[in-house]
């Protein structure tokens, strides 16, 4: 298993730091950048070699490869998304198909969290019956519009996944973190490909529930109360410097 990072999205409501850099590279704690923290999180699960999509402003990471490689003891590759400022995150994920072919723990690139959560994932794989793709769910936060919402099934499985739901039919939020084993890569990478032809403004999300749709599961971990914040706009980046400095 590898550690994955989407972190090829411009975040423009982030100006004027994402007029130079990526959104994953926005500091968050003096130097330390949200990719630093992700970085960070996987290599103290053991997962030292890590994928990284790029595309906006990729250059910026690549300057970064050695020396982050060096900060977190890990082994970067860098895939690069040509078409991260036309389409949406769902070709970005099925671009790096080959890489999660061989189980992967996904993290975006603008969401700081710390590493409970990646514990979380590790340890729910470990349960019987646990389905191939698991995505942390915060069940605690009280749910809004913006939101990219999950509700369940019966079993605990997810039935849907959408930000275009009522914050009151939901069973939580997912919040940007998913274990895929490798077992379950190939049909992941088939449900990502329909989804983006389909439209690719859509995002990897609307890929799970593809793969939901046509007979695929996906499971949930809950991270409980662990405090995270995805980092979309000047607000969001407040909060992540308040919590990022206590991990």
């Amino acid at each position: 298993m590898i550690g994955m990072v989407l972190a090829a999205g411009a975040g423009r409501r982030l100006r004027p730091y994402t007029d130079t850099l990526p959104k994953a590279l926005v500091p968050v704690d003096g130097d330390t950048t949200i990719l630093d923290i992700g970085l960070a999180n996987l290599a103290a699960v053991g997962l030292t070699d890590v994928t990284v999509v790029v595309g906006y402003r990729a250059e910026a990471v690549r300057s970064r490869q050695e020396d982050l490689e060096q900060r977190h003891g890990v082994r970067l590759t860098l895939v690069h998304n040509d078409k991260a400022e036309e389409w949406n995150n769902c070709y970005s994920l099925w671009l790096a198909r080959e890489h999660f072919a061989e189980g992967a723990l996904l993290v975006n690139g603008d969401t700081v969290h710390p590493v409970g959560v990646e514990r979380t994932l590790l340890a729910a794989r470990e349960q019987e019956g646990s389905p191939g793709v698991l995505l942390a769910l915060d069940a605690v936060k009280t749910l809004a519009e913006e939101e990219m919402k999950v509700t369940l099934d019966e079993r605990g499985l997810m039935r849907r996944i959408t930000k275009l739901m009522d914050p009151a039919e939901a069973d939580g939020e997912y919040i940007g973190a998913t274990l895929i084993e490798a077992h379950a890569a190939e049909a992941l990478a088939t449900a990502l490909q329909a989804t983006w032809e389909r439209d690719p403004d859509l995002y990897y999300e609307d890929g799970y529930q593809t793969l939901v749709d046509t007979g695929g599961e996906v499971g949930v971990a809950r991270i409980g109360s662990l405090p995270w914040v995805e980092v979309d706009n000047h607000d969001d980046l407040l909060r992540a410097r308040e919590i990022a400095c206590h991990y």
